[in-house]
């Protein structure tokens, strides 16, 4: 997928300390005027320590589970609560708050339909509830700053754990049908 350049003030960003061990900020994926807006804890690995890219196994999983979905490229975006990838120890809550007005200012700029947050720290992160959990969440839609919000098992605990990939299955099924839907109205 197409990786969007972050903006000038956050690749120099030093409002935490993932900034002294950040080779680069990612600022999201996709399409960023997509309806869905995908949110994950933090990009994760990238590139071998060559420097060549390479896509992930939580970013395969995800890709594979969306196109078994129906949900084409075109219709969503993958951004984080983190814009740059922990390489070691530190201060999680102070980083997330931290990052959390560059994900304000994606979300202000992309005003997506719909959002599907992946894994706990997403779901935690993005409710502003540190006891939040997928398995008590899942399966149907709340709504979270104005936008109604699907949540999911994150793509490595289904690598990891694949009787979770039915739940994943089906939280995508949700997603898409919502989304099918506001295809309909706008149809109209």
């Amino acid at each position: 997928m197409p990786e969007e350049e972050a903006p000038e003030e956050a690749k120099g960003c030093e409002r935490c300390a993932l900034a002294k061990q950040r080779t680069r900020v990612v600022w999201g994926e996709g399409h960023p005027h997509a309806p869905l807006f995908i949110l994950l804890d933090n990009p994760g690995a990238r590139e071998t320590r060559e420097g060549e890219a390479f896509l992930c196994g939580t970013r395969e999983t995800l890709q594979e589970g969306l196109a078994a979905a129906g949900i084409g490229r075109e219709e969503f975006y993958v951004s984080y609560l983190l814009k740059c990838r922990p390489l070691r120890a530190y201060d999680k809550e102070a980083a997330r708050s931290a990052c959390r007005p560059h994900l304000e200012q994606q979300l202000g700029a992309s005003r997506p339909q719909l959002l599907l947050a992946l894994g706990n720290v997403a779901v935690q992160g993005w409710f502003g509830d540190p006891e939040a959990e997928v398995k008590a969440l899942r399966g149907r839609w709340h709504t979270v700053q104005g936008i109604p919000t699907a949540v999911g098992y994150h793509p490595l605990a289904v690598r990891r754990r694949p009787v979770l990939g039915r739940l994943l299955a089906e939280d995508l099924a949700m997603v898409a049908a919502r989304l099918e839907e506001a295809h309909k109205r706008e149809g109209e």
